[in-house]
């Protein structure tokens, strides 16, 4: 990292790892983490996972692995700008979406309802323990043994202070700068490219986004340059510019408060009681209409809540049957369970913050179907409940 500003996190400041390891000859701790998500078998599932819509619709839209490389792209030019930690910021992003379960938020409620007596379902949260204790790379630990701030980064993304799992990263202050920037940089990628996505498949039309100013404003823009664009042409040079504008004003207003409020240093960081990284008023004005435009049009459409429907009624009917009849369970998952003696019951206590050792059936059985892939999802599902299916 060279040229960072006083106010990045830097890799002597980290908090380290569960298990220490030797610093690496020439990569750097975050580094290391950023290649280790890469790795992962959950990272590699993402091309299979659902960004709103389910992956068998066609092959143009967005997968969660293409959202998240897109991510990744924009937060790590972010970062660059501000002199931020890029590597830090690179490996949260390419990791903020890593323990998205297969059918989108549609799949994430059917986990949450299925349970509930176990606390919920919660995509962060889940991600934690997936690079915590539920990916297998290493001999000498469980996980992938990120750095503390990588960690950090999923519990502050969940949004829930009192969760167990966040226990660990109390008192630590207000979140780093990196964190934050994907955060929004994330935001501003989903709603950009979802609504490029639901143009592409006929949901909306480029007359619908009229009533949008975001929209409305920079299509008057790209008309104003180009006044013979054929319509695919327009529709992607359009998105590309709203893509531009909003991280443009992002940089600027990030930059600004950094100024405002006197932050110098990484104590600063973490000492804020205000929000560092965010959009302008106006820009956040227009971006929460075009949010509400999607969800009233796009993600409440007809065909939408069809797929949704159907990822929900896959997932309770594999998490019930599993639950009923836990030795359908790959032989790797079904060890977890009765390592804890085979006893379907309430959850056991915890003996460490965000770590359960003995772990219910149900929690199993969440964790087992959080994983897979949407195709993968519907391939079991046909498999359990469909006899003429190929075994």
């Amino acid at each position: 990292m060279t040229d960072a500003a006083p106010y990045a996190m830097t890799d002597a400041a980290s908090g380290g790892r569960r298990h220490p390891e030797p610093l690496h000859e020439f990569r750097s701790p975050f580094q290391r983490d950023r290649e280790r998500v890469v790795h992962s078998s959950a990272f590699r599932r993402m091309t299979g996972k659902t960004q709103v819509l389910v992956a068998s619709v066609n092959d143009h839209h967005r997968t969660r692995l293409t959202h998240t490389l897109e991510v990744v792209q924009v937060a790590r030019t972010v970062a660059r700008r501000l002199r931020l930690n890029e590597d830090l910021t690179e490996a949260v992003a390419l990791a903020h979406d890593i323990g998205h379960p297969p059918f989108g938020h549609a799949g994430e409620a059917a986990l949450n309802d299925c349970l509930k007596e176990y606390g919920g379902f919660d995509h962060n949260l889940y991600g934690l323990r997936r690079v915590d204790e539920l990916e297998e790379r290493y001999p000498d630990y469980p996980g992938l043994n990120l750095t503390f701030e990588l960690r950090e980064a999923f519990v502050r993304h969940a949004g829930h202070p009192d969760a167990p799992q966040a226990a660990e990263f109390r008192g630590t202050g207000a979140a780093l700068l990196e964190a934050l920037v994907v955060d929004v940089v994330d935001s501003i990628a989903y709603s950009t490219h979802d609504t490029d996505d639901a143009l592409g498949l006929g949901f909306i039309t480029l007359a619908d986004l009229h009533e949008v100013e975001l929209w409305r404003d920079t299509a008057a823009t790209v008309s104003a340059g180009h006044s013979a664009l054929p319509p695919h042409a327009f529709r992607t040079a359009v998105v590309r510019e709203m893509l531009a504008r909003q991280v443009n004003d992002l940089l600027a207003e990030t930059a600004a408060r950094l100024t405002a409020h006197r932050v110098r240093t990484l104590a600063d960081v973490r000492g804020a009681t205000v929000e560092l990284v965010g959009l302008s008023g106006p820009m956040a004005r227009q971006k929460s209409e075009l949010a509400k435009f999607l969800r009233a049009r796009v993600y409440c459409h007809h065909r939408v809540l069809r797929m949704t429907a159907n990822g929900k009624r896959v997932l309770k009917a594999l998490f019930a049957e599993y639950l009923a009849a836990p030795e359908l369970l790959p032989e790797r998952h079904l060890r977890r369970w009765a390592g804890s003696g085979g006893v379907v019951g309430p959850p056991a206590a915890a003996a460490l913050p965000g770590r359960d050792p003995v772990p219910d059936l149900a929690v199993v059985v969440g964790d087992y179907l959080a994983g897979m892939t949407d195709r993968f999802a519907q391939q079991e599902y046909r498999r359990l409940f469909s006899p003429t299916t190929d075994l």
